[in-house]
């Protein structure tokens, strides 16, 4: 009978999620009310799960999110490489994506693409204007040198001549295939930034939702699990996969966007042309706007490595982290979450701009010193404002993060997740692997129309179940699932990055839709890949673990 109220409940966030009659938050409170009104779960337990440790730990992150972008240094760190790689087609194609993949490792999809577009746009409205001059110079010289040989011949029919020349200007197929081109070179530029921002969340545990779901469902409904996902296994797994998947899709942008021509798009041999010069000048324009590094910029990328070193250090798996090393027993008290709340609160205590030394004795204080100066306080603000954060904080995620972790408590405690796994048993009689592609191509099918993080949360505890049904290792169904959930390649409504980039108008809904299939395909393929090769050690799938197993007894 709980089962059955436990599935009512499911059923209907299920469907509100999908069509989003009431905001994506809104729905996720539902728990809340109709667990204990059902008897299935007290109200107590319900809402423990909406700020667990696993939500604490992408709160931290967020919070240092949110720092980096405070003080614009992933702006900085995106013209930096920019510049380093240099301005030709394939090769700025290249540092967009990958620097867009860099930066929403650390921060949120969306803030990326929407500081990303309009740098892409700037350099593109550049090369524009550019190969116009370009191309009226040439006109004018083309016109009047074919003017100055025929008067040499036939003064009288200069007047026609002009006309002549003036109908090749129009009509010729050279400039509307240069335009053509101009446009594949738009949309190809547009689409790779959107497409690395989703790729790019994979690689870390905090990156995007669906990574975050799967560590709590993890610890929801397997809690000896031995924290196998970890912010350093996680990395060590999807890593490799994002920097495989990131090529391929911008051999794929370059094949149909661009074609594969080397000499052009690489510039082999071949010295700038003024539209790269023009491009790189765009780039050092940006650059020189930021100004030199400032006080505030070093110590956040400070604290952000700090922060990346620590989560790596804690638990490394082949050697004693600093957890066990420092602090008694740490490893079974101190998770990723520590580290990040930590760093958080750093942000909120030291100062945005140096300390001023004052003199001791007002008659040895500087004569220069203005009175405003004298009445400043010895620190200064916090690098970190609570009132920005407040503004900044993606509070529905964290909502709908504590929402799915409450579906999970509640399908594993009312028996719902062992009925489920009972009626998937048949299931057995198929190979893993194929089960495995199977789960990654459907939720990379469902994720285009429903949000990534719903996706993985409704979904999730069923492969789970499913898993445990047919004796396999969880994490072999759970982590395609999980990564499929961000593969949002086709449509604009799928993601918010795929939405900020159509909006600049320089994609349609067939382009996107186009391009999507085969990066989707791609995704799933290396999906696939990495769990049946690097992804078998490293986890140990060939084995069915103990804890899922007396998980599964209880």
């Amino acid at each position: 009978m709980l089962e059955a109220r436990c599935a009512y409940v499911i059923i209907i966030m299920a469907v509100y999620w999908c069509t989003e009659v009431m905001p994506l938050a809104v729905t996720s409170l539902m728990p809340v009310v109709f667990f204990p009104l059902l008897g299935v779960q007290t109200s107590k337990k319900v809402c423990l799960q909406y700020l667990n440790n696993t939500n604490m730990l992408f709160f931290g992150g967020l919070i240092v999110a949110i720092s980096v972008e405070q003080w614009n240094l992933h702006k900085r760190i995106a013209l930096r490489v920019l510049l380093i790689l240099g301005v030709k087609p394939a090769l700025l194609m290249l540092g967009f994506m990958a620097v867009t993949a860099f930066l929403s490792m650390w921060i949120s999809n969306t803030a990326t693409t929407a500081m990303m577009v309009p740098i892409v746009q700037a350099v593109l409205d550049q090369l524009d204007s550019t190969e116009n001059d370009v191309t009226l110079v040439e006109q004018a010289s083309g016109q009047t040198n074919t003017v100055i040989e025929l008067e040499e011949k036939i003064t009288s029919e200069s007047t026609a001549v002009h006309v002549v020349s003036n109908e090749q200007v129009t009509d010729d197929p050279k400039s509307s295939e240069e335009k053509k081109m101009r446009k594949r070179i738009c949309k190809g530029m547009t689409l790779c930034v959107c497409y690395a921002a989703s790729i790019g969340g994979t690689a870390t545990l905090t990156g995007t939702g669906p990574n975050v779901v799967l560590k709590g469902q993890m610890n929801q409904l397997y809690p000896n699990n031995n924290d196998v996902v970890n912010f350093a296994s996680w990395f060590g797994f999807a890593f490799p996969n994002m920097v495989l998947m990131l090529v391929l899709a911008w051999l794929w942008l370059q094949c149909s966007f661009m074609g594969l021509n080397f000499k052009k798009s690489w510039g082999f041999g071949t010295e700038k042309t003024a539209k790269e010069k023009a491009a790189y000048s765009v780039l050092k324009a940006e650059m020189k706007k930021l100004g030199p590094m400032s006080y505030a910029e070093f110590n956040i990328l400070l604290l952000f490595v700090l922060l990346v070193l620590l989560w790596f250090s804690r638990n490394p798996g082949f050697v004693k982290g600093w957890a066990a090393r420092l602090f008694p027993g740490g490893e079974k008290y101190i998770t990723d979450s520590v580290p990040a709340v930590f760093i958080a609160l750093l942000l909120f205590i030291l100062p945005a701009h140096k300390p001023k030394c004052k003199a001791w004795n007002p008659s040895m204080s500087d004569p220069e010193q203005t009175e405003e100066d004298k009445k400043k306080p010895f620190l200064s603000a916090p690098l970190l404002d609570w009132n920005v954060v407040q503004r900044k904080m993606p509070w529905s995620i964290v909502l709908l993060l504590g929402g799915g972790f409450a579906l999970a408590d509640a399908s594993a405690n009312s028996g719902l997740s062992a009925w489920m796994g009972h009626q998937m048993t048949p299931l057995g009689s198929i190979p893993p692997w194929s089960i495995a592609t199977v789960i990654a191509l459907i939720t990379a099918v469902i994720t285009e129309c429903t949000s990534n993080v719903a996706t993985a949360t409704l979904f999730l505890p069923i492969f789970s179940s499913l898993a445990e049904s047919i004796k396999i290792h969880p994490l072999y169904i759970m982590l395609p699932a999980t990564l499929s959930a961000s593969f949002a390649f086709m449509l604009p409504v799928a993601t918010p990055p795929n939405a900020i980039v159509f909006s600049y108008g320089h994609i349609h809904v067939l382009d996107m839709v186009k391009a999507g299939i085969v990066m989707n395909m791609i995704a799933v393929c290396c999906v696939t890949l990495a769990i049946n090769t690097w992804g078998r050690p490293m986890f140990e799938l060939d084995t069915f673990p103990a804890w899922a197993n007396s998980t599964r007894n209880q």
